[in-house]
Parts: structure tokens; sequence; C-alpha cells
């Protein structure tokens, strides 16, 4: 993901680009890209140099233990335009358990379930299959099935969000969000390894026609009600502003009745990869250009559906 964003930084008119990383990272940028080398322990103060030196930030980070929220924090503290949500949408939207709460208030549809304190178990009535995963995560770190009620995992090491397993097509829908509204980005299948702790392997697409535009539709209420639980200063940054990925179940149904949102990611993610190969446009100038309030058409060359393309997820390497 980091080398796809780093081409279509270099790729873009009238722009000088920097990249920050960490001083263990094996990574050569494109040409036309500056690399900065970030000691370890200085993180924040190269960010904090970069922020205030730039035009444009786009923080790239996860949201586990409130890394994405503390740098959100400290860009929009800058005086540079953030392509980037709010740190308080960021923190609502690491809450797996307080996301589903907010989105099945709005009335999106999302799979029933509770919160497990830690030392908790499963419930005995619970029904199966059933998910655990930890309640701040990124991805399917921790996520295990559980079909056979002897084998529940055992008490929480820490708080969980506990539900029912979802059946149907996995999804992911981008957004692209700003002032202006948002620009749905073709829906991706997501690729998850088999077993009871599954792991994200990457995007598939396209997918199937039936279900693309029902999953854009349902994306697009996910994001702005979650929005709506965050409070915005009159004179604050934006809370829906960048890269926002859904991640949802899609059932058999045509009318979206079996239909679930997982989770909401307030982030560039993977399917950038896979949707920046077959955009007519430059995809990162496109985010750009919705995070400063336009609405620009995209097109995309997508592959046909009897012979779909794989993308991978492949973190840079330490």
């Amino acid at each position: 993901m980091l080398a796809t964003l780093a081409r279509l930084a270099a790729s873009l008119p009238r722009c000088t680009t920097r990249v920050l990383v960490g001083d263990g990272v094996s990574w050569e940028p494109p040409a036309g890209v500056e690399l900065v080398r970030v000691p370890r322990g200085r993180e924040r103060d190269a960010l904090a140099v970069a922020a205030a030196t730039t035009d444009w930030l786009l923080v790239v980070a996860p949201e586990t233990a409130g890394i994405l929220e503390q740098r959100l924090c400290l860009a929009h503290a800058s005086t540079c335009r953030v392509v980037g949500p709010t740190a308080a949408f960021a923190a609502l939207a690491a809450d797996k358990h307080a996301t589903i709460q907010a989105l099945a208030a709005a009335g999106v549809p999302v799979p029933a379930g509770r919160l497990l304190r830690a030392g908790e178990t499963p419930p005995a009535g619970f029904h199966l299959p059933m998910v655990r995963k930890a309640r701040g995560s990124v991805g399917c770190d921790g996520v295990r099935v559980i079909h056979d009620r002897d084998q529940d995992g055992g008490p929480a090491l820490g708080e969980e969000r506990l539900e029912a397993f979802a059946q149907g097509l996995p999804i992911s829908v981008s957004l692209l969000c700003g002032p202006a509204g948002a620009v749905p980005l073709p829906a991706t299948m997501q690729r998850l390894s088999s077993g009871a702790s599954p792991h994200y392997l990457g995007g598939r697409l396209p997918v199937p026609a039936r279900v693309a535009a029902r999953a854009e539709r349902l994306a697009g209420r996910a994001v702005f009600a979650l929005a709506r639980y965050v409070p915005e200063p009159p004179d604050g940054p934006r809370s829906l502003v960048g890269w926002m990925g859904v991640d949802m179940i899609l059932g058999d149904r045509e009318d979206g009745r079996e239909d679930r949102v997982l989770e909401v990611n307030p982030r560039v993610t993977t399917s950038l990869v896979g949707l920046a190969a077959f955009c007519r446009e430059n995809l990162l100038g496109a985010l750009l250009k919705v995070a400063g309030g336009e609405i620009p058409e995209l097109a995309f060359d997508l592959p046909p559906a009897d012979a779909p393309r794989d993308f991978a997820a492949s973190p840079c390497p330490a």
C-alpha cells in the first residue's frame, strides 16, 4: 500500500512528496519522492515538523492502541491540511463495539452482539457460530470464529466484541470523503484465510454486479451515521474527511435484509492497491480534490466478471 501511495504521489503534477518511515524499515521510494528516515522514539517530533512544513498531510497508521487517533490529533494541531478525519472520529471508529452501537442506533444493519469485559466468557446461550474480536484492533488481528460452545476461547484477557457470525459475501467499500460529500469507489471482495482464526489476504475485483450498488449504498449510510455521533466545533476540522473503508457481509437476499456492517476504517486501506490499478485518474489526486471540497467524476476499467483480478495485502518489511 505504501508503494502504491508513493507512486501515485510521484505522478501528481506540481507536487513535492515526502514520506516518513521508521529508521529500521527497508523500503525504497520511487523516483521523485523524498524519503525521510525517522529515528526510533522521534516519530511524533518528525510528524510535527512535517506538518508545519507541508500543505497536505496524509497519516497512514493503525487504529490499535490509539496510534491513529494520536497522530491525527497532532496533525490537526498544525496549520497544514490533513487528509483524514478528526481524532474523535478515528477514536470512535477504532472502538469496534462503540461503532456497532452507533450504527445500530442509526438504523444501519449490524451483527447482534455484546461487549465482553476482561475475565468474562461468552454467555451459554449465545448464538453459534459466534465471533470474538478485540474491542480495539486492526483487520483480522485476534479474530476468532467459534462453532463449538465447549471451545469458546475462555475468559477474555481484555475487552472484546462478541457477535453473531454473519453469513455471506465479505465486501469492502471505500469512500473518498470531504466537505462536499462522499465519492463511493467500486466495492471489492475481501479474501480471507479459512479456519478459526482468519487472516486478511487481500481483495478481488470486481464483485458481482448484483451486489455492488447495494454495498456502496450501505457504506455511505454507515460513514454518515457514524459521523453524526462525533461533535464538530464550529471552526474545527470536519470529522468526515479522507479515505474511509467500510467492511460488511452481504447476504443472499436482494432486499438487503441479511446485510451487516462489521466496521468502519478511518484511514487508507489495502483496497487502494486494487482500485488504483483500474482507475483512469490518479486516485490520490482524486482524494486530495475531495478533501479540498470538490466532487470529481471517476471512471474505472474493471476486469471482466469471468476473469477477476486479485490484489494482495503485503506489509512493508521491517
